[in-house]
């Protein structure tokens, strides 16, 4: 097995054995990157001499008795997370040439633990997309066939992750965006309860419904990256001051048991929807049969205001998103084109030039549900929807530890197939739209593959911060499935 191809766990293991040393890892994610990222388009920074530098450190950590399971390990960073001195673009011509003075929470974390950061990921601009398509700087194609996408808006992250081109990374999800991507590229993605990872320094999508989480390759690193990015941050106001569960401990404890009783809940509004692929149907049917023979009890479930979601995101979301891209004026940072005759022009063409047509349809959404007259007929009655949803989980829960679904409806898609037709980009997010609605976990995982080779993602939903029991059902059922390990042919 070559070096970038290993697990963080075993990367680790390997490091302080001193049978390889962070900067011959790092070394071997660059050959990488530069053999095939060609192919891919996951990296739209790479910095090389950083990488590098930070290995060096990492060695002399390590020389020192000094790691933790993350040193000299190298950790790809969505495009929207800021990075001292390293550009952060949010994949858009607003962004392209911004480079930020200080670094958000998440980079900080993983700084401590002597983490190593190649780049920066590609995405959908602003984080709106499903596809990775709608990044302003370049494609990204999905390592298991390169016609087609990698899913989004943090398509960059699961791509590197599935193509060896880092050990780990971390996205974001506002909607579905670390487990659809995490599902099209056959990895492990997990979406954090909203609040228990810090948002400090994240370039805000839609404030109340953003979250930070890692994409790995197995459900352990899951696990191990949860322990470092998680803890309150007295410079987030939504972050939770909740400890820090001791998730790699916890998902194995009772080990010989398996899953014997714990109850999975199985929502009829996802398992009998329109619209899904046969084939991730049987997958997933497939998966919750393992689940199963694990000795899970499956029970079924109601979220009955499921039809409601995608309505009530895409009033909740634009809002949101029309008043936090608002700053982007071409005045104080980022884009300006300052050629016209007064201030309003200014705004104008910087907006007209810097945004793409995705975030300008969204803020044009937004910012007419929060219009005078309008607000109580679209954002409060979305919001009223939102509670009845957070509503329809709670009464779930009360029946089952976790839910179990397809993480997205159909496997990726060609490359340009749903041009010109957002409303099936938006409802690819049918299964993933709610969890963030409610603010509870969700992780994506792998259970199985088309008969065209493409993978397909189990999603998990859990309670309000009990990570640590979807951890445990998706690191028991990743080894009774079998399916870790394998890789895309580049």
């Amino acid at each position: 097995m070559s070096l970038q191809e290993m697990t963080l766990t075993e990367a680790h293991g390997l490091l302080r054995d001193k049978k390889a040393s962070a900067r011959e890892l790092t070394e071997a994610v660059l050959s990488r990157i530069e053999a095939v990222d060609g192919k891919v388009g996951a990296y739209i920074t790479v910095d090389k001499e950083g990488a590098l530098k930070q290995a060096d450190a990492a060695d002399a950590r390590l020389a020192k008795g000094e790691a933790h399971p993350l040193t000299g390990l190298p950790v790809g960073l969505k495009d929207l997370l800021c990075t001292e001195g390293v550009k952060t673009t949010c994949a858009s011509k607003m962004l392209k040439e911004f480079v930020p003075t200080y670094d958000a929470t998440v980079v900080t974390r993983l700084k401590e633990a002597g983490a190593v950061f190649p780049g920066k990921l590609n995405m959908d601009e602003f984080a709106m997309g499903s596809t990775s398509e709608h990044s302003a700087l370049q494609d990204t194609r999905n390592p298991w066939d390169l016609t087609r996408f990698p899913g989004g808006s943090s398509g960059g992250s699961a791509a590197a992750v599935a193509a060896d081109l880092c050990l780990a990374a971390l996205g974001s999800d506002t909607g579905g965006s670390i487990r659809q991507p995490a599902s099209h590229c056959g990895i492990v993605g997990m979406k954090p309860t909203y609040g228990r990872v810090s948002r400090y320094g994240l370039v805000a999508f839609a404030s109340s419904l953003d979250q930070i989480g890692p994409m790995t390759k197995t459900v352990e690193d899951s696990a191990l990256m949860m322990e470092a990015i998680c803890g309150h941050d007295p410079k987030d106001s939504t972050s939770v001051p909740k400890e820090v569960p001791a998730f790699r401990q916890l998902m194995k404890e009772g080990e010989d048991k398996g899953l014997a009783g714990m109850t999975v809940g199985i929502p009829a509004e996802y398992w009998q929807a329109e619209g899904v692929d046969p084939e991730v149907m049987a997958a997933v049917t497939k998966g919750k049969e393992v689940l199963e023979s694990l000795g899970a009890r499956c029970v079924p479930v109601s979220l009955p205001h499921t039809e409601y979601a995608v309505a009530a995101y895409y009033v909740i979301a634009p809002s949101e998103a029309s008043s936090n891209l608002a700053r982007y004026d071409g005045i104080r940072y980022g884009m300006s084109e300052r050629g016209g005759e007064d201030l309003l022009s200014i705004y104008k063409t910087t907006r007209s030039e810097g945004f793409g047509d995705e975030v300008k349809r969204r803020i044009i959404i937004g910012t007419y549900a929060l219009s005078s007259g309008y607000y109580d007929a679209y954002y409060k009655k979305a919001s009223q929807v939102r509670t009845l949803i957070l509503e329809d989980f709670k009464t779930a829960f009360s029946a089952c530890d976790f839910i179990i679904s397809p993480a997205a409806p159909t496997p990726a898609g060609k490359i340009g197939e749903a041009e010109g037709d957002p409303l099936s980009m938006y409802l690819s997010d049918i299964f993933t739209l709610s969890a963030n609605l409610a603010g509870i976990p969700g992780m994506s995982v792998p259970c199985g593959f088309t008969g065209d080779g493409l993978p397909v993602g189990l999603q998990l939903l859990g309670r309000h911060f009990d990570e640590a029991t979807l951890l445990k059902a998706a690191w028991h059922f990743e080894r009774a499935a079998g399916l870790s390990g394998k890789r895309p042919a580049l």
